[in-house]
């Protein structure tokens, strides 16, 4: 994940999350912290465990390996869980769509656990997915032993790693579609027609929040993951441990109240966006179009200025066929003055066969007539 200008979190004078055990507010696009409070501290996180879940969900989604109007079947174990609930009954059917809304909106710890079943054949199997997860993006205090945060031993994360999952799922924008919802209806068809109401009211009473996850247990206390969009930029705000959803609240849009008056971001390079080609040895094609793997963008604290910076591509080429779509092909370096603000990994934007002997034949006699001709 690339950095911004230099924005330095030690040097924040501002007293933010006064009445939460830690705290952690960064701009997503680049990863920089701009406020944190003990911020790495192993703390239950309650229902905030399923920005992982929903991760998984989306990525899924994303392969192709799921689809959104696939049907979902609930298990006795999924539908026996506790706490915030839709209510499934055993062997009731729903969409992962449904299910998502179940998860985003109503916290549902039985829709949780249906689409872990679903996912990976058991809850087990879909945990030890969950902690893969957790060690390729890097989280160093994070444990899970459920799909849902309910309280279990060794069941624990922190504010930094919450905020580096909510950045990975906020990838994937077409979840604010789902965590933005205030409101909505379950079995609407039927008689027992469910109503959602989103247990993160900052959707409804923060203008640009439009996600992600709150957590209560007597534990945990009051948590909450919150992602705002504003200004063409995205904040993710985390706090645990609050005495009362009020101060959980509270606490959050002072966060993104002091972002979003201190920082702005200069989007360079949208995810997916052509940056350039990169050669290809041995491909049925001789070139690979290389495209952004995310949002590419400069943080600025207001104000600053933009001489001196220059992009700087660095490809690894050629790169050797076969290559799958997606393969990383290089790095995009953002520089001022010969120092290097943020690099970002590039990624190849289709597939690339393996040439045929035939094909590489007529490359081969072409490229020598070249040279010959006169």
């Amino acid at each position: 994940m690339g950095g911004g200008l230099s924005v330095n979190a030690e040097e924040a004078t501002v007293e933010l999350a006064d009445q939460a055990t830690s705290a952690i507010l960064i701009e997503r696009d680049t990863g920089e912290v701009l406020y944190e409070k003990n911020s790495k501290e192993e703390l239950p996180p309650a229902s905030m465990t399923k920005v992982m879940t929903m991760l998984l969900i989306m990525e899924a989604i994303d392969s192709g390996k799921i689809t959104w109007d696939e049907k979902v079947r609930t298990s006795e174990r999924a539908a026996s869980m506790g706490g915030s609930q839709i209510f499934l009954e055993p062997g009731e059917e729903m969409t992962v769509e449904e299910m998502m809304k179940g998860i985003a909106i109503a916290s549902g710890n039985d829709a949780s656990v249906a689409m872990a079943e679903h996912l990976a054949g058991s809850e087990e199997q879909f945990v030890h997915l969950m902690n893969e997860k957790a060690k390729e993006l890097g989280l160093e205090n994070t444990n899970f032993v459920n799909s849902n945060g309910l309280p279990g031993e060794n069941h624990y994360s922190s504010a930094s790693d919450l905020a580096k999952m909510a950045q990975a799922l906020l990838k994937y924008e077409e979840i604010t579609k789902y965590t933005s919802l205030y409101e909505d209806y379950l079995r609407e068809d039927s008689e027992d027609k469910f109503w959602l109401v989103n247990t993160n009211k900052l959707v409804k009473f923060y203008p640009g929040v439009d996600g992600l996850k709150t957590g209560f247990t007597r534990e945990a206390k009051y948590c909450l993951t919150a992602t705002a969009n504003k200004k063409g930029m995205r904040i993710i705000a985390v706090v645990m441990g609050a005495p009362t959803p009020k101060d959980r609240n509270r606490q959050i849009t002072e966060m993104l109240d002091y972002a979003y008056s201190q920082y702005e971001l200069q989007r360079r390079y949208e995810r997916g966006d052509l940056l350039g080609e990169a050669k290809v040895s041995k491909g049925n094609t001789v070139t690979v179009p290389v495209q952004a793997a995310e949002n590419i963008s400069l943080l600025l604290k207001k104000g600053e200025s933009l001489d001196g910076v220059t992009e700087r591509l660095d490809l690894t080429q050629p790169v050797a066929a076969p290559v799958k779509k997606g393969d990383p092909i290089g790095k995009l370096y953002i520089e001022k003055n010969g120092d290097v603000l943020t690099e970002t990994v590039v990624v190849a934007q289709e597939e690339v066969g393996e040439a045929s002997l035939w094909t590489l034949i007529k490359r081969t006699t072409s490229i020598l007539v070249g040279k010959n001709a006169f």
